[in-house]
Protein backbone atom coordinates (compact mmCIF):
# COMPACT_ATOMS: atom_id res chain seq x y z
CA UNK A 1 0.00 0.00 0.00
CA UNK A 2 1.46 3.46 -0.88
CA UNK A 3 0.40 6.64 0.55
CA UNK A 4 0.96 10.10 -1.23
CA UNK A 5 4.18 11.65 0.01
CA UNK A 6 2.79 15.30 -0.16
CA UNK A 7 -0.39 17.68 0.28
CA UNK A 8 -1.95 20.63 -0.83
CA UNK A 9 -2.87 23.25 1.66
CA UNK A 10 -6.21 24.15 1.09
CA UNK A 11 -5.75 27.38 2.45
CA UNK A 12 -3.26 28.93 0.40
CA UNK A 13 -2.78 26.36 -2.32
CA UNK A 14 1.14 25.41 -1.66
CA UNK A 15 2.20 21.69 -2.27
CA UNK A 16 3.34 20.25 0.82
CA UNK A 17 5.92 17.46 1.10
CA UNK A 18 5.26 15.38 4.10
CA UNK A 19 8.95 14.83 4.53
CA UNK A 20 9.59 17.40 7.24
CA UNK A 21 12.64 18.20 9.25
CA UNK A 22 11.98 18.23 12.95
CA UNK A 23 8.66 16.42 13.20
CA UNK A 24 7.47 12.64 11.99
CA UNK A 25 4.11 13.59 10.91
CA UNK A 26 3.93 16.61 9.26
CA UNK A 27 0.05 18.01 9.27
CA UNK A 28 0.74 21.84 8.50
CA UNK A 29 1.53 24.06 5.69
CA UNK A 30 5.04 25.72 6.16
CA UNK A 31 3.97 28.33 3.99
CA UNK A 32 0.75 29.92 5.88
CA UNK A 33 0.90 27.33 8.95
CA UNK A 34 -2.69 26.42 8.51
CA UNK A 35 -3.71 22.68 8.89
CA UNK A 36 -7.01 20.23 8.60
CA UNK A 37 -8.66 18.80 11.72
CA UNK A 38 -7.43 15.25 10.98
CA UNK A 39 -6.22 13.47 13.77
CA UNK A 40 -8.63 12.49 17.19
CA UNK A 41 -6.27 11.59 19.79
CA UNK A 42 -2.69 10.56 18.89
CA UNK A 43 -0.66 13.02 16.09
CA UNK A 44 -0.49 10.57 12.91
CA UNK A 45 -3.89 8.63 13.48
CA UNK A 46 -6.24 10.28 11.01
CA UNK A 47 -9.19 9.49 12.76
CA UNK A 48 -10.97 12.69 13.42
CA UNK A 49 -14.75 13.13 11.69
CA UNK A 50 -14.61 17.25 11.32
CA UNK A 51 -11.74 17.83 8.67
CA UNK A 52 -12.41 21.79 9.35
CA UNK A 53 -9.32 24.51 8.91
CA UNK A 54 -7.50 24.61 11.71
CA UNK A 55 -6.01 28.09 12.17
CA UNK A 56 -2.62 28.78 13.56
CA UNK A 57 -3.66 31.19 16.94
CA UNK A 58 -0.65 31.35 18.98
CA UNK A 59 2.96 29.52 19.58
CA UNK A 60 3.85 28.11 22.86
CA UNK A 61 7.28 26.78 23.94
CA UNK A 62 7.93 23.33 25.66
CA UNK A 63 10.59 22.90 28.05
CA UNK A 64 13.20 21.44 25.45
CA UNK A 65 13.39 24.78 23.97
CA UNK A 66 10.94 23.45 21.62
CA UNK A 67 8.18 25.71 19.06
CA UNK A 68 4.91 24.27 19.42
CA UNK A 69 1.97 25.98 17.14
CA UNK A 70 -1.16 26.09 18.59
CA UNK A 71 -4.11 25.65 16.29
CA UNK A 72 -8.19 26.03 17.06
CA UNK A 73 -10.74 24.23 14.66
CA UNK A 74 -12.74 26.41 12.21
CA UNK A 75 -15.37 24.23 12.62
CA UNK A 76 -15.62 22.84 15.97
CA UNK A 77 -13.30 24.79 18.01
CA UNK A 78 -10.70 22.18 19.48
CA UNK A 79 -7.30 23.43 20.37
CA UNK A 80 -4.40 20.72 18.97
CA UNK A 81 -0.83 21.02 19.60
CA UNK A 82 1.77 20.43 16.71
CA UNK A 83 5.47 20.46 16.64
CA UNK A 84 6.68 23.16 14.33
CA UNK A 85 8.85 21.54 11.33
CA UNK A 86 12.35 23.07 10.50
CA UNK A 87 11.21 24.48 7.40
CA UNK A 88 8.33 26.71 8.96
CA UNK A 89 7.61 30.24 7.88
CA UNK A 90 9.92 31.99 10.57
CA UNK A 91 8.06 35.65 9.96
CA UNK A 92 4.69 34.15 10.94
CA UNK A 93 5.88 32.07 13.63
CA UNK A 94 7.32 35.26 14.96
CA UNK A 95 4.46 37.00 14.35
CA UNK A 96 2.55 34.36 16.50
CA UNK A 97 4.47 34.52 19.16
CA UNK A 98 4.70 38.85 19.32
CA UNK A 99 0.76 38.84 18.89
CA UNK A 100 0.60 38.82 22.96
CA UNK A 101 2.54 41.82 22.69
CA UNK A 102 0.19 43.88 20.89
CA UNK A 103 -2.67 43.71 23.24
CA UNK A 104 -2.98 44.57 26.50
CA UNK A 105 -2.79 42.00 29.63
CA UNK A 106 -5.85 44.15 31.21
CA UNK A 107 -8.89 45.97 29.11
CA UNK A 108 -9.10 49.30 29.11
CA UNK A 109 -11.54 50.83 30.46
CA UNK A 110 -12.79 54.32 28.97
CA UNK A 111 -12.16 57.23 31.79
CA UNK A 112 -15.03 58.55 33.35
CA UNK A 113 -15.91 61.95 32.56
CA UNK A 114 -15.35 64.41 34.70
CA UNK A 115 -17.90 67.48 35.58
CA UNK A 116 -16.09 70.28 35.12
CA UNK A 117 -17.30 72.47 37.51
CA UNK A 118 -16.03 76.16 38.02
CA UNK A 119 -13.23 76.67 40.69
CA UNK A 120 -12.06 79.71 42.67
CA UNK A 121 -8.89 80.62 42.02
CA UNK A 122 -6.52 79.67 44.76
CA UNK A 123 -5.37 82.87 47.01
CA UNK A 124 -1.84 83.19 46.55
CA UNK A 125 0.08 83.45 50.13
CA UNK A 126 2.08 86.56 50.64
CA UNK A 127 5.82 86.87 52.26
CA UNK A 128 5.56 88.41 55.34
Amino acid sequence: MSFARSFSCEHCGVEVSLDAPGTTHRNHCPSCLWSRHLDRNVPGDRKADCSGGMEPIAVTVRGEGRWVLIHRCTNCGRLRLNKTAGDDNVLLLMRLAALPLTMPFLPFAPEPEVATATRKPRARKTKV
